[in-house]
């Protein structure tokens, strides 16, 4: 297959994407801020910066976009047609960054939760209940909150 824009577009598209403060951060973070939630924003002192951190519950949370992050099973999680092993190598080394990132939390003494792009565009409420629960019952560990588990 062949792609319908040039390389320099291209390459200034995907140049555009955000690695922070994406659409579905901040739903979260505005719907967790009504829910009365404080949290800090990409903390420096912490490994892999997490998108929110919840000091008072000792937590942290990481919004993964499915297509970047390889949600399993989703839908999003989709492999472009063209340089295939390219994006596989890219895939591969973001999967693997990711899970650097949560055990260096976890050994820091984080409770980690990840969640999934696919949950914040069906019910944002749906989540944010979720992760608030989550948040209240301090024994719980891990976390992850996906479509299949709201």
């Amino acid at each position: 297959m062949v792609d319908i824009v040039d390389t320099a577009t291209r390459s200034r598209m995907m140049a555009g994407i955000r690695g922070k403060d994406t659409k579905p951060e901040l739903l979260l973070r505005h719907a967790m801020h009504a829910r009365g939630f404080r949290y800090r924003l990409h903390d420096r002192k912490l490994p892999g910066r997490p998108d929110l951190v919840f000091p008072r519950y000792h937590a942290a949370v990481l919004v993964h976009g499915c297509f970047w992050h390889r949600h399993q099973g989703c839908r999003y999680a989709t492999t472009p047609a063209t340089r295939r092993e390219f994006w596989a190598e890219k895939f591969h080394a973001n999967v693997l960054r990711d899970q650097r990132k949560h055990q260096a939390l976890r050994e820091a003494g984080w409770r980690v939760a990840v969640v999934w792009e696919c949950a914040l565009r069906r019910s944002v409420d749906d989540v944010a209940v979720c992760l608030s629960d989550w948040l209240m019952h301090v024994s719980l560990g891990e976390i992850e909150i996906a479509l299949s588990n709201l």
